[in-house]
């Protein structure tokens, strides 16, 4: 049957009203994903100054890049079928030293890290290529535009990884720019010029689905690093409290997150006529700062963990109210873009997040993280009360 597909032999078959699953294989792929967050997040713990935080968000920044990139390409590609398969799993070892690579990316490991980011961006997108049978032009010269960006992107990566210090950091800035504007220009270039909307069409429930999967290993990661750090304590009355914080923080996370948005999410991008503009907005770019907010939580967990007592000190602050701040502000985006108007309660939270800054000062960690928890659960209560009567309005669009 796939020899058979008009789509190419190595394409899903897409089949009227009916969603194509995430596969066996693109689960075991994100697994090398859970990796690569934890070694984020404790990179970030470990070198949480200004210079720091820059460097883990580029970090952060091309790990969502090559993960979103492969859930396209996997959108259209077929993982049940053995070459795709395999392609999946030399990513998998790609992401692997990717992953083990992050702690030290910008000292004495960063052209292994620049190496394999670069095979896999440029590895993937050269198969999607000639995997495209030659009917299919739009397609074809899509693939074609995005494998001349990367291949641009990946100079200044080699760059980067063969230079030191701050010029490393600057090649990889421009590296990334040109990666993240890419898209934004519709990957523009001469003689081809724009890429259509057409071929941007992407099977919508596959792609929420791939990426509220991707938000499970983000919070997953965030309750292991929780439990693996209570483990090793003296369990006092204060820690036990800071855990269940840490924990309940989490659930209000995923309940803001799953209870509407997400299927919200799948259901309005499986029904657009523009499905590639809506995935390459709403999952593409705006689930950055859910996941990255969730990452900043889980370092603002370990750390008030540790230290749930006296004055929290700057990284505290700026993780523990940092986090669900960058996490509401994704969420309140990532919603407008599907519903097409702005959640009050997720407005009212980012306010009262913000609010909380002038006060974190004068609080405990432990109790500004209870803060935090106290003000996501009311934002979650708040919209699941709010949507009930929006609910049949919802189901008709």
């Amino acid at each position: 049957m796939a020899a058979d597909n008009p789509r190419g032999a190595l394409f899903r078959v897409i089949l009227p009203n009916q969603t194509s699953r995430v596969t066996n294989a693109e689960m075991f792929f994100d697994l090398v994903f859970v990796f690569a967050v934890t070694q984020v997040s404790h990179t970030l713990l470990h070198h949480f100054t200004s210079l720091g935080a820059v460097e883990v968000t580029l970090l952060f920044l091309a790990v969502w890049w090559v993960w979103v990139y492969t859930a396209w390409v996997t959108n259209w590609l077929n993982p049940e079928l053995t070459p795709v398969r395999i392609l999946i799993f030399l990513m998998m070892l790609g992401g692997l030293v990717l992953s083990t690579t992050i702690p030290t990316a910008f000292e004495g490991r960063g052209l292994w890290f620049a190496t394999a980011y670069a095979t896999m961006q440029v590895g993937r997108t050269a198969f999607w290529l000639f995997a495209t049978p030659r009917h299919r032009t739009p397609v074809r010269h899509n693939a074609i535009r995005i494998l001349v960006w990367l291949c641009g992107s990946a100079v200044f990566w080699i760059l980067g990884g063969l230079a030191h210090g701050e010029e490393r950091l600057w090649f990889w800035i421009v590296a990334l720019t040109i990666e993240y504007v890419s898209p934004a220009v519709r990957f523009w270039v001469p003689k081809l010029g724009f890429s259509s909307v057409e071929a941007w069409a992407v099977e919508g429930g596959h792609m929420a689905e791939r990426c509220a999967g991707f938000i499970i290993i983000a919070l997953g990661e965030a309750v292991i690093v929780n439990g693996a750090t209570f483990a090793e304590l003296d369990w006092t009355a204060d820690n036990i409290l800071a855990f269940v914080s840490a924990l309940v923080g989490s659930i209000a996370m995923w309940w803001i997150y799953f209870h509407k948005g997400a299927e919200a999410g799948s259901e309005w991008i499986s029904k657009s006529a523009e499905s590639g503009r809506l995935a390459r907005l709403a999952y593409t770019y705006l689930h950055m700062p859910i996941v990255a907010g969730i990452i900043l939580s889980a370092v603002s967990d370990e750390l008030v963990l540790k230290h749930p007592t006296g004055h929290p000190d700057v990284r505290t602050i700026v993780s523990t109210i940092g986090g669900p701040l960058v996490f509401l502000v994704g969420t309140i985006l990532f919603k407008h873009s599907i519903r097409g108007f702005l959640q009050l309660s997720h407005g009212i939270g980012i306010i009262l997040l913000a609010a909380l800054w002038w006060f974190a000062a004068d609080l405990s960690p432990l109790w500004l993280s209870v803060a935090t928890s106290v003000i996501m659960i009311v934002v979650a209560v708040w919209e699941t009360v709010s949507l009930r009567s929006k609910s049949g309005e919802l189901g008709e669009r």
